[in-house]
């Protein structure tokens, strides 16, 4: 039995759902192609440019439509370097897992095992990068899909918490990773953000420290 799956199967898949996605969203300014991972059997994946306005929209394409059943992570960057449409950007990874729960025999669970050389078309396992840019602003947000996978809960906190990017919609947003008395507005992973000596207050736009160190570096705090 063959363990890989088959490279010329996985690249006709991701080709698939590229051509899938440039039909499907053709009146919009999402951009779909087929990457490569740099290292192991440097296996296709998709990666999607998606606008912010219709991410909900697209995460529930991915879901229902394409197979995207495993959200593993989504994470944010403050770029206040980057060009004006893209001061922001959230990243999402998901996974077309393509797991078979298979019928009760007896009150015990049989098991089905599928060989991977052999997966086509939609069969095929398939990661997916999804792109959100958001443009210069002082309250960056997405629309939340976390209705659409469980794992999107978790991901969209810790991102609010310490990058500041509000995800519309998200039911019990909160600290998961700061203190639940952190200041309001205090977000770590800014790139500026207010430290308080004392009574004073200070731009620094570096949150480890390691650049522009503040006027009264040295001092007692």
């Amino acid at each position: 039995m063959g363990m890989k799956i088959n490279a010329e199967y996985a690249e006709e898949s991701a080709q698939q759902i590229v051509d899938a996605a440039a039909a499907r969203w053709s009146g919009t300014s999402l951009h779909a192609e087929v990457r490569h991972h740099k290292s192991g059997m440097k296996l296709p994946y998709v990666f999607i440019n998606c606008p912010k306005n219709h991410w909900r929209a697209v995460a529930k394409w991915l879901r229902f439509e394409m197979g995207a059943d495993h959200c593993s992570m989504i994470t944010g960057t403050h770029w206040p370097e980057g060009p004006d449409e893209k001061k922001w950007e959230v990243v999402a990874h998901l996974m077309r897992m393509n797991v078979i729960n298979p019928p009760e025999r007896g009150g015990w669970t049989e098991q089905v095992i599928r060989d991977p050389a052999i997966l086509q078309d939609d069969d095929v396992p398939m990661e997916f990068e999804i792109s959100i840019s958001i443009p210069d602003t002082r309250n960056p947000s997405v629309q939340s899909v976390q209705e659409v996978w469980m794992g999107a809960d978790w991901n969209e906190k810790e991102t609010w918490d310490l990058v500041g990017i509000e995800f519309d919609g998200h039911e019990g947003m909160r600290r998961v990773l700061q203190p639940h008395d952190t200041p309001v507005g205090f977000h770590p992973l800014q790139k500026e953000h207010k430290i308080r000596y004392h009574d004073a207050e200070i731009m620094y736009d570096d949150t480890q420290g390691f650049g522009r160190k503040p006027a009264d570096d040295g001092k007692v705090k």
